[in-house]
């Protein structure tokens, strides 16, 4: 397969960024204004957890919506959107219903709707309130402002502001670019079912740039020793709160020589040799909703079959 075509990259969950009314938040008249809207929408959260409505999630009218804390999350196409946070003991229905984002996630890709940037604003932040109950310096109570991206200490007047993880996510190449040779870097994780491989990720760690976190994680991984590093693009992904940050990186060393604990097995791939195992189903590519799947078909140059 040479002179492939660079495909530019296509981040699921990455696009039509809603205005976040930033400036806004402390405005409560203005907050109380846009909650009256019979337009506006709102997003119920038990907890972390969300309510699929035939696989899908509901946005209901605020009158319809239950006591909580109400987070603002912004604007689009001239609706306001906020999300209400309650208590998984109170949340409305059967407790069964409410699932984590995860078992729904696939479903924001969708284009039609496009609702994915807000509902991981809206699951980000619920996520680091449940997480944070207490001040991380003195231990004292916090009381939600800012429309519910500020806590705030009672006792030392200290504010906490979410947090997201930088995490980076890699696909590792070498060979001559766009030729028959050039090859993709791909691992598997020893709790995944056969033929289940993906790219490559890890967290940043203190003190590190992004570029030096690839090189380290693919070399830790799986021996493979890279050069060349470039950005490809991000996604948000508050499970529980990590921002994955994309690149391509070019290979200086090819010797594969896994770690055995994160990464069970580590393979070099040709573009014919993954379109063919794709077709035959001994290669399973992650699902289209995840940044790897990006990374994998803008080097493949097109979409591949299958997917986990």
């Amino acid at each position: 397969m040479t002179g492939v075509r660079r495909v530019l990259p296509h981040v699921a969950l990455s696009r039509r960024a809603h205005d976040r009314h930033g400036m806004l938040r402390t405005d409560e008249a203005w907050l109380e204004e846009r909650w009256a809207d019979p337009a506006t929408r709102v997003l119920v959260i038990a907890g972390a957890r969300v309510r699929p409505v035939e696989g899908r999630l509901s946005w209901v009218p605020s009158a319809e919506a239950p006591d909580g804390l109400r987070v603002l999350l912004g604007e689009r196409d001239g609706v306001e959107h906020f999300a209400v946070v309650v208590d998984p003991d109170e949340a409305p229905g059967d407790k069964d219903e409410w699932v984590v984002l995860r078992s729904v996630v696939q479903s924001l890709a969708d284009e039609t709707i496009d609702e994915g940037p807000l509902v991981l604003h809206a699951i980000g932040l619920a996520e680091w309130l449940w997480a944070t109950r207490h001040c991380p310096r003195c231990g004292g109570a916090l009381e939600s402002r800012q429309a519910g991206h500020v806590l705030h200490c009672t006792s030392c007047g200290r504010d906490q502001f979410p947090r997201s993880d930088p995490a980076v996510i890699m696909l590792v190449t070498d060979g001559e670019p766009g030729g028959a040779d050039e090859r993709a870097l791909l691992g598997r994780s020893p709790a995944w079912p056969e033929g289940r491989y993906s790219t490559l990720a890890g967290f940043v760690e203190p003190g590190e740039t992004m570029e030096d976190a690839v090189r380290r994680e693919v070399e830790e991984e799986t021996g493979v020793k890279v050069g060349e590093v470039s950005y490809f693009g991000s996604q948000p992904w508050p499970l529980p709160a990590s921002l994955m940050v994309g690149f391509t990186g070019r290979a200086v060393e090819t010797v594969i020589d896994v770690d055995g604990s994160e990464i069970e097995d580590a393979r070099w791939f040709t573009r014919e040799q993954m379109r063919a195992e794709a077709e035959a189903g001994t290669l399973v590519l992650p699902g289209g909703v995840s940044i790897s799947r990006s990374l994998v078909e803008s080097w493949y140059g097109g979409a591949l079959p299958g997917h986990w």
